[in-house]
């Protein structure tokens, strides 16, 4: 197991790495932004080193060079990336192997493969795994027309590379398609540096289920459930909750040998997400794969009793890892609250007068502030997980409306509105809400 890791990243997710370093006895070591101040990451590790200052202090966080050169001067041996930020930068984990510093995360060729959506598609697609039907785009406009009439309206424009629901436009219309397909390359150019987009079938109504992989150190491929999470603003997921209440047991032993299959196929190592869409035919088909830790990992660990980010360490320290698939125990949610106004998703930056949500039996709440912190418009506004487990889904929605209700959180604007009503909704309580439940919602 390694001594150091050095932790690339932030927030709640570097003080949630922090606390697997400290179980395993690995000394942790934290980077920030002067602009911080004194975040809760940096005091909570064992050692933290501030960033060079920038005009953006994000630009600090993906200097690749230069937080592989501060790994290598603290004598870390690992480098863990979170999520978001330099996590699916395969630059950084070619950096780390030049440097001789393990990378927590999947090779570089599997990074390079899966970043690239249209490619991914292409090569789970070889393997036999469905996929919504889609086509490449040229430079060349009048190809447009013929590729669009390939899919089938409606559709979807994405950026082939990156992710987080960034660009994508749905388009029924196809005089609206030159303007989307414009919009999503100039909204790809500048997030991810590449112009790259391609087209697929859009399904009104659909569910986002996505499956939990692990893959060990000898490229064998498991499996750690599904993971629904069809409640998404801006195509970007806000609850979450395992197992997903939507799909049939042969639905999720199908789901989940082909997501196995798949991670087999392109060599997958560590810790990844397969993810799915599913229509309203129970039908499921592979959108794309994130080659990193998710943000809604937490509701997969509570309900298997793993801790995924010690099963990353010890798989990139090339430790063995058990192969089987863990039981269900009970079910668990979580609901990501954001610094944001709740009808309209702007973000609300400014300090924390209060922030308290409640200490309840069951409960899980993962965060990097504290009262007092100052939420900065340069970062994502996500204040905190708070993850509820109960026996049954009826206990878990129960609990979570209770933290909901006695989280006291002041100075900023929040999204807490929106996600009561959510879990209140009859939609979510019946368990097959699609991904256009909080669109239906009454506005607050």
């Amino acid at each position: 197991m390694f001594n150091k890791v050095l932790i690339a990243n932030r927030g709640e997710i570097a003080c949630r790495i922090i606390r697997t370093c400290r179980l395993l006895d690995i000394e942790a070591v934290a980077i920030y932004s002067t602009a911080e101040g004194s975040p809760l990451h940096a005091e909570l590790a064992d050692e933290a080193i501030a960033l060079p200052d920038a005009p953006n202090p994000v630009a600090s966080y993906l200097d690749v060079h230069r937080v592989v050169s501060i790994a290598r001067d603290a004598g870390a041996d690992a480098i863990h990336p979170g999520y978001g930020l330099l996590s699916e930068n395969p630059d950084l984990a070619e950096a780390c192997a030049r440097a001789g510093i393990a990378f927590v995360g999947p090779p570089i060729s599997v990074i390079s493969l899966m970043g690239n959506k249209r490619e991914a598609r292409r090569r789970v697609a070889e393997a036999g795994v469905p996929v919504l039907s889609g086509a490449e785009l040229t430079s060349d406009t009048n190809d447009l027309e013929s590729a669009a009439d390939s899919v089938g309206y409606p559709l979807m424009v994405k950026a082939s590379e990156g992710g987080g629901g960034i660009g994508m436009q749905v388009v029924s219309d196809p005089r609206r398609l030159a303007r989307a397909v414009s919009r999503t390359r100039s909204s790809a150019r500048r997030a991810f540096g590449s112009e790259d987009v391609y087209l697929e079938r859009f399904i009104p109504g659909a569910r986002h289920v996505e499956v939990q992989i692990v893959g060990d150190s000898d490229g064998q491929s498991s499996h750690l459930w599904e993971r629904e999470c069809s409640v998404q603003r801006r195509h970007q997921k806000v609850i979450e909750e395992a197992p997903s209440p939507s799909i049939s047991q042969s639905t999720r032993d199908s789901l989940t040998s082909v997501a196995t299959r798949a991670a087999q196929t392109v060599g997958y190592r560590n810790v990844g997400t397969f993810e799915f869409l599913v229509d309203q035919d129970d039908e499921f088909y592979f959108i794309e794969a994130n080659t990193r830790l998710q943000v809604e990992h937490a509701v997969t660990e509570m309900v298997t009793g793993i801790d995924i980010v010690e099963r990353q360490l010890r798989i990139a320290a090339g430790e063995p890892t058990p192969s089987e698939s863990p039981p269900i125990n009970g079910h668990a949610i979580q609901c990501r609250i954001y610094a944001e106004d709740p009808d309209t998703f702007i973000p609300s930056p400014g300090t924390l007068e209060e922030f308290h949500i409640p200490d309840l039996d069951g409960l899980r709440v993962d965060t990097g502030f504290r009262a007092g912190d100052e939420v900065s418009s340069y970062f994502d506004p996500l204040l905190a997980k708070v993850i509820s487990w109960g026996q049954t889904r009826a206990d878990s929605i129960s609990l979570m409306a209770m933290a909901l209700d006695d989280a006291r959180i002041s100075g900023v604007k929040t999204n807490v509105p929106t996600l009561r009503r959510a879990i209140e909704s009859p939609e979510f309580r019946s368990g097959r809400y699609t991904t256009d439940l909080l669109t239906s919602l009454p506005s607050s």
